[in-house]
């Protein structure tokens, strides 16, 4: 009966620290222009064209924006300047890239 506790143990924890290897994928045709931005806009591009949920971090971790574009325009003339990280997730896929604001 330990046994079989133990296997059960070994199957729930491996199931918790797996990875969808598409969640995990990079997103086609990915281009985010221009970097560093200068006139609070900047573009981002796919090959799906498909809409885009944006998450923004500061370099200590913190989320300062997450929204959903449609198009290929992200509007940041909120954010200070700085250095950000940019998190874009597209139909189970994601691409994350440095994002400077002058």
């Amino acid at each position: 009966m330990k046994h079989l506790y133990l296997v059960l143990f070994f199957f729930v924890c491996s199931l918790g620290y797996s990875q969808d290897a598409r969640a995990n994928a990079e997103i086609d045709g990915f281009k985010l222009y221009p970097n560093p931005v200068t006139q609070g806009k900047v573009y981002i591009e796919t090959s799906l064209n498909a809409p885009k949920q944006i998450l923004i971090f500061d370099v200590l971790g913190t989320q300062v924006l997450q929204t959903t574009i449609l198009g290929k325009e992200l509007n940041v003339s909120n954010l200070d300047k700085g250095v950000y990280i940019l998190r874009v997730l597209e139909q189970n896929k994601v691409a994350t890239r440095k994002l400077i604001v002058k």
